[in-house]
């Protein structure tokens, strides 16, 4: 009695749990439910909604190349430092090359491996070739990923779209699925920008004589971003904007789109510095190697507040402002595929995948009533119970639903089927052993249970391995599928064997047919 009470329990709880979660979820914009209900929907991914797939290619050899131009840049103030005499210094590929004179002179600046534990240093006749070793090389690839990933996430976060998916695929792309989105170029246009922005000093001893050279010692030539003007800017960064702690989109008093930034207490004191030792000169704002404009310091500003202004509409000055609060990308991206699904394709998606589910299901009910009478009512309830109970799990666990998973659901139809039918046919072996009908239900579902378990354990590896391995729609399906087998096993052996012995015993005078 004890056994029945509790299987009674849970029966009732999945029961209740199915009709607050999943029917609400199905009809949700049904008139016949209230809308004080606050129902959750089911998430639809990007084959069923519509919307847009990117895959992004994270160009990490580019990232290495600037931060190993910087070393160079590092190297050669160690060596003016410590006053150690060589020929050139400059980047070749991948590895910096320093050039002397004698040997001397080599064996001297080799010390100074010492303050680039980063870097491996090797002697070649009178040359000193420096790269990164591999230990750093891939902390730093498996760094940048996860970093980019992060600012990826915060930038489309920051335009509110609803319930993207963004992962890591392969060793140097990220995949991002941003269902029911409607402005893909603006998503494409926030994602393939870098956002580096900086704050440099113009060179305007060298502006005079920008027509006659294209090179000059510590300051590089950078194009204006709108105007067909360029700048002899100096390489070494005033304030870096990785010193952002804000940015916003405002007018200024002429009602013209700004850009209001504000620095963190580093960033502030660099800015004050700046603006307090140059006032008179221009200093650029650089973003992604374009300027986007030149101002005259006028007076020191050591509040750490600025604002950037330009040839700005209102939504640039908020795009802008959405990359500057989520951070520069490590790392240039580009757009290696990309896929769109229409909203309408996404609804015949739908409806194909429910008439084909339907059909499915209908097909069960009818074919356990035929060959097992009455008691595939039970079956039947069952497997009603059961899906309702995996809608509901996906429904709490906010699980993406996609076309693959409908194919899940529709294979936890055949499985739950596939229970019922090996629990019967074991109560049916018994019956024909000569075994009383309490005795064939106990070891029918006893026996059956070993059978069902094994097969159904099996399947849950499949799914594991399926989620880890696989991405997008695949890990939808081995979601659903893993869901079906919990579902399976609880409706199955708790559900069924309850109502089983409740036809039992309303049946108690009558023989018990399957």
């Amino acid at each position: 009695m004890k056994k029945i009470n509790t299987k009674f329990l849970v029966t009732l709880f999945i029961i209740v749990f199915s009709l607050l979660y999943a029917i609400p979820a199905l009809f949700q914009n049904h008139k016949l439910f209230p809308k004080y209900f606050d129902a959750k929907s089911i998430r639809l991914g990007l084959d069923l909604q519509g919307g847009s797939q990117l895959l992004l290619q994270v160009e990490t050899e580019a990232a290495l190349n600037e931060k190993l131009q910087n070393f160079t840049e590092d190297i050669r103030n160690k060596l003016e430092e410590n006053k150690f005499s060589f020929e050139n210094i400059s980047k070749v590929d991948n590895k910096v090359i320093i050039s002397f004179t004698n040997k001397n002179s080599l064996e001297k600046a080799f010390k100074i491996n010492k303050d680039f534990p980063t870097l491996e240093f090797k002697r070649d006749d009178l040359l000193i070739n420096a790269s990164f070793n591999e230990e750093y090389l891939k902390d730093y690839n498996s760094s940048l990923m996860i970093q980019s990933l992060e600012i990826i996430r915060k930038r489309i976060d920051e335009v509110g779209t609803n319930e993207p998916i963004i992962q890591i695929q392969g060793n140097q792309r990220i995949l991002v699925q941003l269902p029911g989105l409607k402005d893909p170029d603006r998503i494409k246009s926030l994602l393939g920008k870098t956002a580096k922005m900086n704050f440099r000093l113009v060179d305007e001893k060298n502006m005079q004589s920008i027509n006659e050279k294209k090179y000059f010692v510590g300051s590089e030539i950078i194009e204006h971003a709108d105007m067909q003007v360029s700048y002899v800017i100096k390489k070494r960064v005033g304030v870096s904007g990785d010193n952002l702690v804000d940015a916003s989109a405002s007018v200024d008093q002429f009602n013209r789109p700004i850009v209001s930034i504000r620095f963190d207490s580093i960033g502030s004191r660099k800015f004050a510095d700046l603006t307090s030792k140059n006032v008179g000169k221009r200093f650029a704002i650089v973003l992604d190697n374009k300027v986007i404009s030149a101002p005259v310091i006028q007076e020191p500003i050591p509040t750490g507040n600025a604002q950037i202004s330009g040839n700005f509409t209102f939504e640039t000055a908020n795009d802008l402002a959405i990359l500057l609060r989520a951070g520069s990308l490590p790392a240039p991206i580009s757009i290696a595929e990309e896929r769109t699904v229409g909203p309408s394709l996404g609804k015949d998606s739908i409806k194909a995948g429910s008439v084909s589910l339907m059909i499915a299901f209908g097909l069960v009910l009818v074919y356990m009533f035929l060959i097992y009478g009455k008691v595939a009512f039970i079956a039947n309830s069952v497997l009603i119970i059961n899906i309702l109970f995996l809608v509901s799990w996906l429904v709490l666990l906010e699980a993406t639903l996609t076309l693959p998973g409908i194919a899940g659901i529709a294979l936890t139809v055949g499985m739950a089927v596939d229970a019922n039918v090996l629990i019967f046919e074991r109560i049916r072996e018994e019956q024909l052993l000569g075994r009383s009908k309490i005795s064939s239900i106990e070891t029918g579902f006893s026996q059956a249970f070993r059978a069902i378990l094994d097969a159904n354990v099996t399947t849950l590896i499949a799914a594991v391995i399926l989620f880890f391995m696989g991405s997008g729609p695949i890990r939808g399906f081995s979601i659903t599928l893993g869901l079906g087998v919990f579902s399976t096993i609880i409706c199955t052996m708790v559900i069924s064997r309850l109502l089983i012995n409740y036809f039992y015993i309303q049946n108690r005078e009558r023989n018990l047919k399957l």
